[in-house]
């Protein structure tokens, strides 16, 4: 017998989450409104605008990922362009380049890549760096010799 599962459970206002399981493997475009957590592996485009995108510890995505928010814990190989932020957690991996607000980098991530924290609606100032809002931590993964 199935367990019941009763909508009066849910806390009002909580959304689903959407999971892509490690022994799943997709190749082309995945499109979503709600939030998605990939631990397989996908190859393509990844469009979630309005969403969150978690790549999670056993995650593999080659992709352009469109989203709210992008977590990796995972490998990531291609560019994220994110409206709210992006997280790259420790011992997650990111190659590829990100457009974004807000980005944390952990000690023990891998980056390679550019970052572009130019807020939304925000003018191109000729060399001047765009004001950074919330936390960043970038972590140089060369040893600084003879400084």
């Amino acid at each position: 017998m199935a367990p019941e599962v009763s909508p009066a459970g849910r806390a009002s206002g909580e959304r689903g989450v959407a999971l892509i399981g490690r022994s799943v493997v997709i190749n082309g475009e995945l499109n979503g409104s709600e939030d998605l957590t990939i631990e397989g592996h996908v190859d393509g485009k990844v469009e979630l605008r309005d969403h969150t995108l978690t790549i999670g510890v056993d995650g593999r995505v080659k992709a352009h990922v469109f989203a709210k928010s992008v977590i990796v814990l995972g490998e990531l190989v291609g560019n994220i362009n994110a409206s709210e932020r992006v997280e790259l957690r420790e011992n997650g991996s990111v190659d590829g380049d990100v457009v974004a607000p807000r980005v944390a980098i952990a000690e023990g991530a891998h980056f390679r890549g550019s970052i572009d924290m130019q807020r939304k609606g925000q003018p191109a100032a000729g060399g001047a760096v765009p004001e950074a809002r919330g936390p960043v931590a970038l972590v140089s993964a060369e040893p600084r010799v003879g400084v």
